[in-house]
């Protein structure tokens, strides 16, 4: 399979660890991508002209992100990172919607900050932040849910605190959200959080 991508990226960061953590890291083979440059390379396969991409083995193209995820999920066993029914299946949906749509609007928030600044919008620089700040705070509400479940919501949150820490795009997150920062100082520990996180050359 080939995965084309971004290394800034966190909805490919998040791709990249569902790979690992299913042992399947061996079998995607990675395309770097540069869709602000060169968005034609992605036309055939993506009509959306957006990372990651995935190729599958018959040469099907899978986009995005949670789809991706999900295709990779059904292709190993374990561990089960979508649950197929109930209320496990809801609660990591609904926490991987927190973790992407905060990604969301933090990444607008970057693009947005490295504009000149007389071309910035303060109107969308506040709303984009009122939303990372909401999801959030919502996000301290549930850090005894995100330890006790790994499933795709805890990783989806994990690459959207990982991309806060290493864009600064509201500066120090953390603050009065001490469980949530405790317990994504533990998950940023693991192996595929280390192996996927972004080293400034």
């Amino acid at each position: 399979m080939k995965l084309f991508f971004s290394p800034l990226s966190p909805f490919v960061r998040k791709a990249r660890i569902v790979a690992i953590e299913k042992g399947l890291a061996d079998r995607v083979e990675l395309f770097p991508s540069d869709r602000d440059k060169r968005p034609e390379e992605l036309g055939p396969d993506n009509p959306l002209l957006k990372v990651p991409t995935l190729i599958d083995d018959d040469g099907e193209a899978v986009f995005d992100s949670p789809v991706i995820c999900e295709y990779l999920d059904g292709l190993a066993p374990d561990p089960v990172l979508f649950p197929k029914e109930g209320m496990a299946r809801w609660t990591a949906l609904r926490q991987q919607a927190l973790g992407d749509g905060g990604m969301d609007d933090a990444v607008k928030l970057a693009y947005e900050a490295a504009r000149a600044p007389g071309a910035r919008s303060p109107y969308w620089l506040g709303r984009w932040r009122q939303a990372v700040e909401s999801a959030l705070d919502t996000l301290e509400q549930e850090a005894e849910s995100l330890a006790g479940n790994f499933t795709i919501g805890p990783i989806a949150v994990g690459c959207f605190l990982g991309f806060l820490d290493q864009s600064r795009v509201i500066g120090d997150w953390r603050g009065y959200r001490g469980d949530l920062a405790g317990w994504f100082d533990d998950f940023n520990q693991r192996p595929s959080m280390q192996e996927t996180v972004y080293k400034r050359k």
